[in-house]
């Protein structure tokens, strides 16, 4: 039997503490748009789906919830990387780690978003791998 071959991430599906300010959030920093509003399963939470052509995150209102203990992070590739320091200074978004990471065939900065999700912002797509 063939393996799948996976090409790509479908799609994240996340609880976050505030679903508008998770929303507003990725908006505002990633420019993600609201995809479609309300889980059609019926969950008994706030939910929506946002993002962009290639990036799709489906949030749930969950206000107890905790990031810890599953995901290290997750990481977005950057088109415009040489302007992310800038962006996140513009909506008030701290640098973790002491500002950008070099590696050995990209960089990467590394901030949190308001549920405590860590996120890897990546000039090179895979770290060049």
């Amino acid at each position: 039997m063939k393996n799948l071959r996976a090409t790509s991430i479908d799609h994240i599906n996340m609880k976050v503490k505030n679903l508008e300010e998770s929303v507003k959030f990725y908006q505002k920093l990633f420019g993600f748009e609201v995809k479609q509003e309300d889980n059609p399963n019926k969950i008994d939470a706030p939910s929506k789906i946002i993002g962009n052509d290639s990036i799709k995150l489906c949030m749930y209102e969950v206000q107890d919830m905790s990031p810890e203990g599953g995901i290290a992070h997750f990481g977005f590739n950057i088109e415009n990387y040489d302007e992310v320091l800038e962006k996140c200074r513009e909506n008030g978004v701290s640098i973790l780690y002491g500002g950008p990471i070099d590696w050995e065939k990209s960089q990467s900065i590394y901030i949190v978003d308001p549920s405590g999700y860590e996120l890897e912002l990546s000039k090179v797509s895979g770290g060049g791998l």
